[in-house]
């Protein structure tokens, strides 16, 4: 989105906004189907949790830039390292429940 110039193109924007949304609702219902037959794990809910916590952060950072008058670059850095935390949470949450950690 950064490389289209600001203001963002409202039709890029708001493609980027429902792709982001259909990524977070199957990844959701894969990781609730796999948790349900999974041994709880504290690490596993609590990654569960913190990428919960980072898509929260990147759907606000992501309204927060559309308004467009915010430190434009202040909320980018939040939204570039909530979307890392997503990342390695939910990978982490996946090697977890790969079966291939005790």
């Amino acid at each position: 989105m950064s490389f289209s110039g600001k203001p963002y193109n409202g039709i890029l924007f708001n493609i980027h906004k429902l792709i982001a949304l259909g990524v977070v609702i199957i990844t959701a219902l894969r990781v609730y189907e796999a948790l349900k037959g999974a041994p709880a794990q504290a690490l596993v809910i609590g990654l569960v949790g913190v990428t919960g916590l980072a898509v929260n952060a990147l759907f606000a950072s992501s309204a927060l830039l559309s308004i467009g008058n915010v430190n434009y670059e202040v909320v980018r850095l939040i939204h570039n390292i909530a979307l890392v935390a997503a990342v390695l949470a939910m990978g982490g949450v996946i090697y977890l429940l790969s079966g291939r950690m005790p």
